[in-house]
């Protein structure tokens, strides 16, 4: 598992570096499936969308081909935030710590 402290903490917010990726998060966001999403790679998205429908996720877009044979989706969690998916069969895995 990850771990990640804080490199950039600020009222206003909060950066992490997870992986060689930059995890930003507004510390006084409030829950919301609308605006700006983010997406979280995964080696399948199919089984990836069927367990945080198991965990209490509700669907807001299917499993959805946008070119490139790029697939997203995204679900809200049990506290009303938005969970975007993304499988990019193009992204460099070996460039990830």
């Amino acid at each position: 598992m990850l771990e990640a402290e804080p490199y950039f903490d600020e009222p206003f917010y909060v950066g992490f570096s997870v992986g060689g990726f930059e995890l930003g998060l507004l510390p006084d966001g409030e829950p919301s499936t609308a605006g700006v999403q983010a997406y979280w790679a995964v080696a399948d998205i199919e089984a990836a969308f069927r367990r945080a429908l198991e965990l209490g996720a509700t669907e807001i877009e299917p499993v959805t081909n946008v070119g490139g044979d790029i697939r997203v989706a995204s679900v809200a969690d049990p506290f009303g935030n938005r969970l975007g998916l993304i499988h990019n069969p193009h992204f460099d895995t070996s460039a990830v710590r």
